[in-house]
């Protein structure tokens, strides 16, 4: 009845709240127990008169007032489905009816719908007595229809399935009578028929049957063992019949609960008392302890006011005679604050965009304690310094409400945290850990990380080549995080900048799309662009300063003597010259800049070395000397021009100087000498045509010979008969030497090396001896080496001696 007066009250709380604003609708199914997990309860759409989409548009939740989760609600199809299989007698016990309550909370606006479960008993359980065996002790001078009481069976289900009749095994002394009182409970009795005589028969043994009315039926048995005494003519009191205690939830195993106390006037074994628990559920074993000798009763379990508020306990007092006395024993709970309260996300959004409205609702909770009085009162807080705000409804459900803008780039997440507290005494506390993740939207543009970029490359560059590289950061994330590098349209010179560079559009990075030229572009401006890929895209510009570097490229190049110029520079220079006279001054330039432009000049070559020197900066040729009438009317200077570079480049030039006693016939001098270079000319190619034609002659023959060689000594092999003594081989009938009218000779096996010096010494020749040895003609005493040495020696001696009656005429 208590239970009922509670659950009645429960249902006028919430029936008050409906009546505040909230709009409240109660609707009420049946279950059978142990169904099975995903069994499909109710379509709850159809009996709220809900369109199919509401309960996802409105994200309905499926609130339970137990701490376990029995149903599931689809949000989509609104069936209601069995989450958990759902034990009626671990739930409710013997309470009747079963209910379990729970709440639909939509939101936009905010309803909440109640929902009555009723778990239907099913014959799940048999009937159970408490021990196997009943050891009864009876004396033997018992009237008849004396009774016996016996423990009834126990069985968890209710109405038909519950126990309906017992029955006893076949006997002739006792029978049984079974009786139900007013509170349901049923109480068995043995009950004496025929007189017992222990000399007969001392011991029965008596099987004891409990049977329930479900389907299938189910059965219990217990095994009665009654022993007959002899006279013991009183049964034992107890002092008081029914003992009342209080007894606070979470005590301490042994605490001592109470003392009870029974007497019996008998002597001896008779009045030898054991107390015992008697018609006891099965969990009052597990929860209290009954010394039997003492009847002090201590906890043994767990003791929890929100399972159980108060304990009822029948003790038995028997004495050695086997007479007893009954009691009752009233434990009442109290309740201690030992349940903090808990929080309950309902609904939760747990991605939302920096740009989001003011008093957007982030989150629904509520708060629940399962103590009672001011221990299960709890309010709800949050720390402070955040842009988000409790309220609270008129339901007790709490929303957190955001209250001031979000900005991803300074926090991208809150960790919140939701502390409830109770009022008890100490006041327990609980905290719920939410998470909110803020989500980006595109409101900052990409930032280069250099107001300006300078740039340098090197002329004469490979096409491709990287110049370097731009970044831009941009504080957004992912797709709006991410950047396009671009050109902007430009001008260099007279070309569009982009047949110049080009730029990755990922990277950043600058290449060079041709090969460049510092003496045509020394710099030029590049425009860069980023843009990032938020939708609308915001971007930036940065100013690039690529400058070309020079590289030594450019030979010097003579501007006086000119240096491509097809005719021979001659300066003419009177022999009355002393040392030091300017002669004439060379003039060279070079196209590259900086240390690559800076020239030196050097004499290479000359007629007469020490007659001529060149200023290494001016590029002035002077005398070093006095002329003399030894000196050559033409004097031939070759000039070299170096630059400052890495690596050095450089040029000649060749500049003739004549030597002229006076101004007036230099045309005639000039002449003069340039008939008798072609003179000597024509006598050099005379002497090069004789030397090649001996030469050639030479290998011929030796080509000859050693083929016939090879042909002889092979056929002496083939005829099988025994090789002549060596024959000598026979030296062929050559010149000792090449001559011509005007020279000595020269062997051909060795090479010589002649400088032909004509009037404009702009002829050299050099010859290479044949890399294959000939046979030499001459005195067999003489080493070859030697002959071809000398033969050499002589050739030499000739040409020069040549030379200079040259130079003499």
């Amino acid at each position: 009845m208590e239970t009922f007066f509670r659950n009645k009250q429960g249902l006028y709380l919430l029936i008050f709240f409906c009546l505040l604003g909230t709009m409240c609708m109660s609707i009420h199914y049946s279950v059978p127990e142990e169904k099975k997990s995903g069994s499909l309860v109710a379509n709850v759409l159809k009996d709220l008169k809900l369109g199919i989409g509401d309960f996802s548009a409105r994200r309905a939740q499926l609130v339970s007032k137990s701490t376990k989760q029995y149903f599931h609600l689809d949000t989509h199809s609104g069936n209601l489905f069995i989450n958990d299989k759902i034990d009626r007698e671990a739930l409710c016990g013997k309470t009747e009816p079963c209910l379990l309550l729970s709440q639909i909370v939509l939101d936009n606006p905010l309803e909440v719908y109640s929902v009555e479960l009723q778990i239907q008993d099913v014959n799940d359980n048999s009937p159970k007595f408490s021990k196997t065996e009943f050891e009864l002790e009876i004396p033997e001078n018992v009237p008849i229809n004396t009774r016996f009481p016996l423990e009834s069976a126990q069985d968890e289900d209710l109405g038909e399935n519950s126990i309906q009749n017992y029955t006893l095994s076949p006997n002739e002394h006792f029978w049984l009578d079974v009786q139900r009182n007013k509170d349901g409970r049923e109480n068995v009795d043995l009950v004496l028929e025929r007189p017992l005589d222990r000399e007969k028969e001392p011991h029965f043994g008596l099987t004891l049957t409990a049977v329930d009315g479900g389907m299938p039926q189910r059965t219990g048995t217990v095994q009665i063992n009654i022993n007959v005494l002899d006279i013991n003519d009183n049964s034992p009191e107890f002092i008081h019949s029914e003992y009342i205690v209080s007894l606070k939830e979470n005590s301490p195993r042994d605490t001592l609960v109470c003392k009870v106390e029974a007497r019996d006037l008998d002597f001896g074994s008779n009045a030898q008392i054991s107390y015992s628990f008697h018609r006891m559920h099965e969990k009052i074993y597990n929860l209290f302890h009954l010394n039997e000798i003492t009847g002090e009763i201590s906890v043994l379990g767990e003791m929890d006011y929100e399972k159980e508020t108060s304990y009822d306990m029948n003790i038995k007092a028997t004495d050695g005679g086997g007479l007893s006395g009954h009691c009752k024993v009233l434990v009442e709970i109290e309740d201690v604050n030992d349940n903090a309260p808990e929080v309950s996300v309902i609904s939760l959004a747990n991605i939302i965009r920096e740009d989001s409205p003011l008093d957007k609702v982030v989150a629904i909770f509520s708060i629940t304690d399962q103590d009672s009085g001011d221990n299960g009162k709890a309010v709800c807080s949050m720390e402070i310094n955040l842009p988000f705000v409790l309220k609270v409804t008129v339901n007790n459900y709490y929303q957190l409400v955001i209250q001031s803008p979000l900005d991803r780039e300074k926090v991208p997440e809150y960790n919140i945290t939701i502390t409830a507290i109770d009022r008890g005494s100490p006041r327990l506390t609980s905290t719920k850990m939410i998470d909110v993740h803020i989500s980006d939207v595109n409101d900052n543009p990409p930032v280069f990380q250099k107001p300006f970029y300078e740039m340098q490359i090197q002329e004469n560059n490979i096409p491709g080549m990287l110049i370097g590289s731009v970044h831009a950061v941009d504080l957004d994330m992912e797709q709006n995080a991410k950047v396009t590098y671009s050109l902007l349209p430009g001008k260099v010179g007279d070309g569009p900048v982009t047949s110049y560079v080009s730029i990755s559009s990922e990277t950043g990075n600058v290449y060079a799309l041709r090969s460049l030229d510092y003496e045509h572009i020394k710099d030029f401006q590049v425009t860069v662009r980023v843009t990032d890929g938020g939708s609308p895209p915001l971007s930036s510009e940065v100013l690039i300063q690529i400058s070309v570097t020079d590289e030594n490229d450019n030979a010097p190049f003579f501007l006086y003597p000119l240096q491509n110029s097809t005719t021979t520079c001659n300066e003419l220079m009177p022999k009355s010259g002393e040392a030091g006279y300017l002669v004439t001054k060379v003039v060279a330039v070079d196209g590259d800049s900086g240390q690559n432009s800076w020239l030196s000049y050097e004499l290479l070559k000359a007629t007469d070395p020490g007659l001529f020197s060149i200023g290494a900066q001016n590029g002035e040729v002077k005398t070093r000397r006095p002329l003399n009438e030894r000196d050559t009317n033409k004097q031939r200077l070759v000039i070299l021009v170096r630059d400052n570079g890495l690596p050095p480049q450089s040029s000649t030039v060749t500049l003739n100087i004549l030597l002229v006693d006076g101004f007036s016939d230099p045309y005639l001098k000039t002449v003069d000498v340039s008939q008798q270079e072609h003179e000597e000319d024509e006598t050099l190619t005379v002497y090069l045509v004789i030397c090649l034609a001996a030469v050639s002659l030479v290998f011929l023959v030796c080509i000859i010979a050693f083929v016939i060689i090879k042909i002889y000594k092979k056929g002496s092999r083939e005829t099988f008969i025994p090789a002549p003594p060596p024959f000598p081989p026979t030296r062929p009938e050559f010149p000792e030497n090449c001559s011509d009218s005007q020279s000595g000779s020269l062997s051909r096996t060795y090479h010589y090396d002649v400088c032909l010096t004509g009037g404009s010494l702009s002829s050299e020749f050099r010859f290479l001896r044949p890399l294959i040895p000939v046979f030499s003609v001459g005195d067999p005493n003489i080493p070859v080496h030697h002959r071809a040495s000398s033969g050499s020696q002589d050739i030499m001696q000739q040409v020069d001696n040549k030379e200079s009656k040259e130079q003499v005429r």
